[in-house]
């Protein structure tokens, strides 16, 4: 019983990322330093990061963090120069590492394995995500190495990430600094770069300092009832 009981756990981790977690959830790192004043009619525009090109790709994305920040009780403006506020940002994958895994129920040459009996693994191979308002469900989380499984797999892993800077227009005083960031087995920007702004806006500003764990739901989960 007990062992079936882990290796459901074990699959069901080993679907929580990358693309697959379009069914299950989409785990990212978001951390956030903030001074972000009350939503009173104070204007944004959003600007590309340095070194990134304003085009299609950037409008569309740059229009979803428009959205999360109206929704937040901020209002856009027309241009940069009649702004109160200028919204900085930058996304990205890199080109992938190849990594490879050994499932954990090989015994023998394991080094996580010495002995008899699960407790002679170094360490307990159970959830240690956080979900932001537990509305997910389980995932390894950030990480993990045991996110595949089956035996010495070989596979490609992609680092994204989202930085999003907001400052002062008239004195450049910063009044946001995130980053959020995720790994998958795709590069697909159009899938990840959507769930990495949700996951940055959910809870938005948060802690000042505080580096959180959130899972963005699957849209089936997100549809109205």
């Amino acid at each position: 019983m007990h062992i079936s009981k882990f290796a459901a756990t074990l699959a069901l981790g080993a679907a929580a990322l990358g693309l697959t977690a379009c069914a299950t959830g989409f785990p990212a790192q978001v951390s956030r330093y903030q001074a972000m004043p009350a939503p009173q009619g104070q204007s944004f525009y959003i600007v590309s990061h340095q070194g990134m090109r304003p085009g299609l790709e950037f409008a569309r994305y740059g229009g979803m963090v428009a959205q999360a920040l109206q929704a937040q009780g901020y209002v856009p403006a027309a241009s940069a120069n009649q702004a109160s506020m200028l919204v900085e940002l930058g996304y990205g994958v890199d080109r992938g590492t190849q990594e490879i895994t050994r499932d954990p129920f090989s015994y023998g040459r394991d080094p996580f394995y010495s002995g008899f009996g699960w407790g002679a693994y170094g360490r307990p191979y159970y959830s240690r995500f956080g979900y932001y308002g537990g509305y997910s469900p389980f995932t390894f989380g950030w990480d993990d190495p045991y996110w595949h499984g089956g035996g010495i797999d070989s596979y490609t892993v992609y680092k994204s990430f989202l930085d999003l800077d907001i400052r002062r227009s008239g004195d450049h005083a910063q009044l946001f600094d995130g980053h959020a960031k995720a790994r998958s087995t795709n590069d697909n920007l159009g899938v990840l770069v959507p769930n990495l702004i949700e996951a940055m806006f959910t809870g938005f500003p948060g802690r000042s300092g505080e580096t959180v764990k959130i899972t963005v739901p699957p849209p089936a989960a997100r549809r109205p009832s």
